[in-house]
């Protein structure tokens, strides 16, 4: 890993790292700008999904976008929530996949995983577990995971064709993606997204829709959609991707599209 990408996804964690010690301490967090900050953050979930979560789980959620209403879950299903900071998503996912599921959560942050697990304790859920690691290197098995939800979190990472990787590693044949994330205008150069927010502010580092598609599709993802779902900063979109990795078919040869 280059120097600068060490630095960045340094400063990525200590962003984080005070979000969450914000929370603990009984204050809110925010991923981007003060500027941008109506783009972000539990207002982005209904009521009754807020309701019942503990109050620090939904002071943390700092997404620009709901993976779990978008991803499908469904009873019984294994999901794993990649960068799952306080754990809003990784509890709704609980409730959706019921008991006989698992919602598994990843982040790097040891005070977001110890705010984490807190909640889940709060919410008395007994089918979650949150693992420490990058998003980039998951501690998880080849095919061990129905779905991957993430909010606002892939734009984050210092290396994506990893993420992408890693991720279509952990998918089960037939698996799913599912999230939400900060996607660029085509026409906007990597010097024009970091005009408008930071790196670690969830903006600088955000991928444009082809340059997102085309990652998607070299690491073995089809029937991918990308859907635009409001603005965040000029010409930046909170965006909601789709994508599946394909059947088995024959011996182990993937489906195609």
């Amino acid at each position: 890993m280059s120097e600068q990408s060490v630095q960045l996804r340094e400063q990525v964690r200590e962003r984080y790292a005070a979000a969450a010690t914000a929370v603990t301490a009984g204050g809110a967090a925010c991923c981007g700008p003060q500027e941008i900050e109506e783009g972000f953050g539990a207002a982005l979930y209904a009521a009754d999904e807020r309701e019942g979560l503990p109050a620090e789980a939904v002071a943390a959620s700092l997404g620009c976008g709901n993976p779990t209403a978008v991803a499908e879950l469904r009873e019984g299903e294994r999901v794993l929530d990649l960068g799952s900071g306080g754990g809003i998503d990784v509890l709704l996912s609980a409730r959706r996949v019921g008991p006989a599921g698992k919602a598994y959560g990843l982040d790097m942050t040891e005070e977001m995983l110890a705010l984490a697990r807190a909640n889940a304790a709060r919410a008395g859920a007994a089918n979650v577990e949150f693992l420490k690691g990058t998003i980039e290197s998951i501690p998880l098995p080849a095919a061990s995971v129905d779905v991957v939800i993430s909010n606002c979190v892939i734009n984050l990472s210092v290396d994506k064709d990893a993420v992408f990787a890693e991720t279509f590693r952990v998918l089960v044949p037939g698996g799913r993606l599912g999230v939400s994330d900060v996607v660029a205008d085509d026409a906007l150069a990597p010097a024009q997204r970091a005009e408008r927010g930071d790196y670690a502010g969830c903006i600088a580092g955000a991928l444009s829709f082809a340059e997102y598609l085309a990652g998607l599709r070299a690491a073995g993802f089809t029937g991918i959609t990308i859907t635009s779902t409001h603005q965040v900063a000029d010409g930046m979109h909170s965006a909601i991707v789709r994508a599946v990795k394909p059947a088995e078919t024959g011996q182990g040869v993937p489906a195609t599209d």
